[in-house]
């Protein structure tokens, strides 16, 4: 009877976590889609990062190899992801504000600056630190364009 109620509570807390797990996905797939991308350039852009500021030791394959990573992500077709009436105002589990469909000539000029930034870390990133550093300012200021104009601050 013991291992019955375990095995109960085991199964609820299981059941409850992977309700509120799914709860937090977006609901539209577009939506979702785009945010997993965006995990994926954090993820990258967090290993040349630490690497900039010093937190891990540089490393000229993993720098290579996140750099790769992100110029391939900033080449991707994503206008599937970015269907007018997914933005925040719509949809809470999106970031996205309403402006960025009304500009999608600026978002495209941003896009444009984010894989020239790519491309440049890509260059860069398995020659030295000293080169990474320098490439990294450029690159996370072409995110950080988009983003202060066009995502919601996190609540």
């Amino acid at each position: 009877m013991f291992k019955k109620s375990i095995l109960l509570v085991a199964g609820v807390t299981v059941a409850i976590t992977m309700g509120a797990a799914v709860a937090h996905e977006a609901s539209s797939p577009a939506i979702n889609a785009r945010q997993h991308v965006m995990q994926l350039y954090a993820f990258n852009l967090g290993t040349l990062g630490a690497m900039a500021k010093g937190d891990v030791d540089y490393n000229a394959a993993a720098a290579s190899s996140a750099a790769n990573n992100l110029a391939l992500l900033s080449t991707l077709d994503q206008s599937a992801m970015w269907q007018g009436g997914s933005d925040n105002s719509a949809d809470t589990t999106t970031r996205a504000l309403p402006d960025l469909w009304q500009n999608f000539p600026d978002v495209g000029a941003k896009s444009a600056a984010l894989a020239a930034a790519a491309a440049a870390m890509q260059d860069a990133a398995g020659q030295d630190l000293a080169s990474l550093r320098v490439a990294m300012g450029a690159l996370g200021g072409s995110c950080g364009a988009c983003h202060k104009a066009y995502r919601a601050p996190e609540n």
